[in-house]
């Protein structure tokens, strides 16, 4: 597969030399883009959305049309390989994912199948048409959601203020939870895999929900299936794997353990101190406070300076959100962020 044409993302990976800071950003499309509303309207249900080839598509590129980003994350859903792996779920209007069957027991972990990734071929299908409706302009980033932060979804059955059912399974039945937790990472080398087979240039990893944890259960529970997907996938492949973790301050020197390429950080932690510990080793992505969004132009513009000025002139950094945007953001600011980081980053 030929190269993007606008490849900063994947040399500042490298740590190669870069004459801007990349820029993308977590949720970078989504309901605070009018032309991303329009198509959500058009698909009717969330799950059409995400399952029709064409509108995910033309959903994927909007922020490469209208942000001028320097990366596209393709437009799907964490939870998308875990249907055809036996747990249906919808989506709620103002409740996001409900579960039909959640796991109550230890022996419901055996209704998990291995993923056949057959049947989530459209996602394949939309990196495939990201690449060809963008004419390679820019990497394509594949993503899955983490071991523990599906389980977590399994378990409490929806989202939640503090997973109390996840953490009491999690607890009561630790080592049926870490068999879990190794099937779906099973799993999750394929998905990924897949996806690069598709076309996608580096793989993201979210960990959402692993924040929830003590960094004594981060490191018992969460990290070592993370650490199972990137060593069999680099075993397979030598794409770059972003690992993030949401809330990582309290565990970062277990997280940066994982053997990815790429730390990708929220906010609560200063990127200065990640930078000290990993590179030239590892890159890093973020960490802007997305709320920083809301305020006034100028705010925002000294906050990413900031930001860029604690990084420094190396290479290995990617600018992003320390979470994802909000559907009530305005276009605009955000488009704006992304034009202080490009201009103000230059080397």
């Amino acid at each position: 597969m030929e190269k993007p044409k606008n490849d900063l993302l994947l040399r500042a990976i490298k740590k190669e030399p870069i004459e801007r800071t990349p820029i993308w950003l977590m949720r970078q499309a989504g309901r605070y883009m009018p032309e991303y509303r329009k198509l959500r309207e058009k698909a009717g249900k969330f799950k059409n959305f995400y399952k029709n080839v064409e509108l995910a598509v033309e959903a994927s590129i909007l922020p490469y049309k209208f942000l001028g980003v320097d990366a596209t994350i393709i437009f799907s859903d964490i939870l998308t390989p875990l249907e055809p792996m036996g747990f249906n779920f919808d989506f709620k209007q103002g409740e996001g994912p409900v579960f039909e069957k959640p796991i109550e027991k230890p022996e419901d972990i055996n209704r998990l199948k291995p993923l056949d990734v057959n049947e989530v071929s459209y996602v394949g299908e939309i990196i495939k048409g990201v690449n060809e409706s963008l004419n390679r302009a820019i990497p394509t980033i594949g993503f899955c959601g983490a071991p523990f932060t599906l389980a977590a979804y399994m378990i409490e059955g929806r989202t939640s203020r503090d997973f109390k059912k996840a953490k009491t399974f999690m607890y009561n039945y630790p080592e049926e939870f870490k068999t879990l937790l190794d099937k779906l990472a099973d799993s999750l080398v394929d998905y990924l895999y897949f996806q690069i087979e598709s076309g996608a240039d580096a793989v993201q990893i979210f960990d959402s929900w692993a924040g929830y944890l003590s960094p004594d259960d981060y490191k018992e529970f969460a990290l070592p299936p993370i650490k199972k997907v990137i060593k069999k996938l680099k075993e397979k492949t030598n794409t770059p794997i972003i690992h993030f973790t949401k809330g990582v301050a309290g565990f970062l020197d277990y997280m940066i353990t994982s053997g990815a390429d790429v730390y990708s950080v929220d906010w609560m932690i200063d990127i200065k101190k990640v930078k000290e510990k990993v590179f030239p080793k590892s890159a890093v992505q973020g960490n802007l406070d997305p709320i920083v969004l809301y305020a006034e132009k100028e705010v925002i513009k000294r906050k990413a300076i900031e930001i860029l000025e604690k990084w420094g002139k190396d290479s290995g950094h990617i600018f992003n959100l320390g979470h994802g945007l909000m559907p009530d953001m305005d276009k605009e600011k955000v488009k704006y962020l992304v034009k202080i980081v490009q201009e103000g980053s230059r080397r």
